[in-house]
């Protein structure tokens, strides 16, 4: 066999392989909640206490969690997570990581006041916007996004908890559900997930 023959085949060879590799490569999964009915248009009051619409979004991707501002784990524990996930996201990704919303919802407006829901996002992430309302808008809105809450009965001293769905939710720049963010994985499988949905 000559040196050209030799080449040929080698070269067929690697067009093989090549080929077969290319065959072998999964497209692009869909997002986990595509074409799921959460979310919708709503309008709330936002920690700066002026209105706050779901299209006020448009054209950003958005996080969005239910919780409350003196809830004594399971809040700050999501939050810290979704938001160092979002934190680490953006070091790596400044320009992708500038087109996320991270949004709060607080089931609770009796105690979150606009000043309360200010320093609980500022202790998370400078872009965490955090909102609340009416129990009549809560209630529409929950049912939007497929979350729950339930306030609890008064304890001495007039404190309650509020029992209430803790997912954070990941939506595309139309407002359409992408994926949950597992916060219960922890901040790295947060800007993995990221890593996948937003480009």
């Amino acid at each position: 066999m000559n040196r050209q023959t030799m080449l040929h085949n080698r070269t067929l060879v690697i067009a093989g392989l090549l080929a077969l590799a290319a065959c072998n490569q999964t497209p692009p999964a869909e997002p986990p909640l595509a074409g799921a009915a959460i979310g919708g248009d709503f309008t709330l009051t936002g920690e700066d206490g002026k209105q706050v619409s779901w299209e006020d979004f448009d054209g950003k991707y958005r996080t969005v969690y239910f919780g409350y501002t003196y809830c004594p784990d399971v809040c700050p524990v999501d939050t810290q997570r979704a938001m160092a996930g979002l934190k680490a996201f953006e070091k790596e990704n400044p320009a992708l990581g500038a087109k996320i919303q991270p949004l709060f919802i607080s089931i609770d407006p009796d105690r979150d006041t606009p000043q309360a829901l200010t320093e609980f996002t500022d202790n998370f992430h400078p872009r965490l916007i955090g909102m609340t309302g009416t129990k009549e808008q809560l209630d529409k809105v929950t049912d939007q996004f497929a979350a729950t809450y339930s306030i609890g009965e008064k304890q001495e001293g007039g404190g309650y908890l509020v029992g209430h769905t803790n997912i954070t939710y990941l939506f595309g720049p139309d407002g359409e559900p992408l994926a949950m963010l597992p916060t219960d994985e922890g901040a790295e499988a947060v800007t993995a997930e990221l890593e996948k949905w937003v480009h």
